[in-house]
């Protein structure tokens, strides 16, 4: 899935003009250099870190790399064809930006083509942040200076997330509460009844976030479909069952849902030591904090003397 979106993503980029500033490559891909540093460029086995936005050429974005927060890392590979977005990388240096336009029948006819696509090209909005030559490395020395310069940038981002979070609140204007854990949230809605407890199951609608305002998930198919959602016709758009205090999701979910009750609606703002931490997931880069808009449509009490079913092994 993620190396058909990267394929995608460089297959994409650039201006939805139709050859205005280009200049022509091979096999019809068309190129135009922004920002052309001195410097080596890019060759085949380097690794690339690049911010990216993926488009069609009527500049409906596919992917960006600006909303998920992160660049992409990748070791360039071979091209998939004669005038591929790999191809075209190997024109760059450190520090270039480019848009890079290629023919998606070219592309489509080795990865498959989403339903909703339409245009002429995939169009790839490329800025090259670092690059780490292979040259005459050993794989051992290259993969450490590759681990230790993304080790840094964990680091740069791990430091940074305090200031990220109180931003995000001052920007939005959020009188929020903060638990001892770190967890932030704003009671929207006040709800009626007990609040959860543990062994509750909580029943949710939701819309997660990034810090950006790119929204990820939801359970609202309104939601859904504006953000423009992969997978849409593939799950139900019904709230979902959560097993409160059960560990089955973040932790920030299972100790934002104990401040809730039936009917409330929340805004959970989650640091990342209570949501994906230092490995991510998905569109959430390492070190990122989220944030939920959360409704507890109902909550359902454990039936008394009930035992759990025991666990399969």
């Amino acid at each position: 899935m993620k190396k058909n979106l990267m394929f995608l993503g460089l297959a994409a980029l650039g201006l939805a003009s139709c050859n205005g500033g280009y200049k022509k490559g091979d096999n019809g891909m068309l190129y135009n250099i922004y920002t052309d540093k001195s410097g080596p460029k890019i060759k085949e086995g380097d690794f690339v870190l690049t911010n990216l936005v993926i488009k069609n050429d009527a500049d409906s974005v596919l992917l960006s790399t600006y909303d998920q927060g992160r660049p992409t890392p990748l070791i360039l590979p071979k091209p998939q064809f004669k005038g591929d977005v790999f191809d075209a990388i190997k024109l760059l240096a450190e520090g270039d930006s480019a848009s890079i336009k290629v023919a998606a029948d070219s592309v489509f006819k080795r990865a498959p083509k989403p339903p909703t696509f339409k245009g002429k090209y995939l169009i790839y909005d490329l800025k090259i942040v670092k690059l780490i030559p292979k040259g005459t490395q050993t794989d051992q020395v290259f993969h450490d200076n590759i681990t230790k310069y993304m080790t840094g940038l964990a680091t740069a981002d791990k430091n940074a997330e305090p200031a990220k979070i109180k931003n995000y609140i001052a920007e939005n204007k959020l009188t929020v509460n903060k638990t001892d854990s770190g967890l932030y949230y704003v009671i929207t809605k006040p709800g009626v009844g007990p609040l959860i407890a543990k062994g509750d199951t909580a029943v949710i609608n939701y819309t997660g976030k990034l810090l950006s305002g790119k929204v990820f998930d939801s359970s609202i198919k309104e939601v859904a479909v504006k953000a423009k959602l992969g997978s849409l016709d593939q799950r139900p758009y019904t709230p979902i069952r959560v097993a409160v205090g059960e560990r089955k999701v973040i932790p920030g979910w299972d100790q934002g849902l104990l401040l809730l009750n039936k009917g409330a609606k929340a805004t959970l703002v989650i640091p990342s030591s209570l949501a994906y931490g230092a490995a991510g997931a998905g569109p959430i880069a390492p070190y990122t904090p989220i944030t939920f808009e959360v409704e507890v449509v109902d909550v359902v009490h454990p039936k008394p003397g009930a035992v759990a079913a025991p666990v399969k092994k």
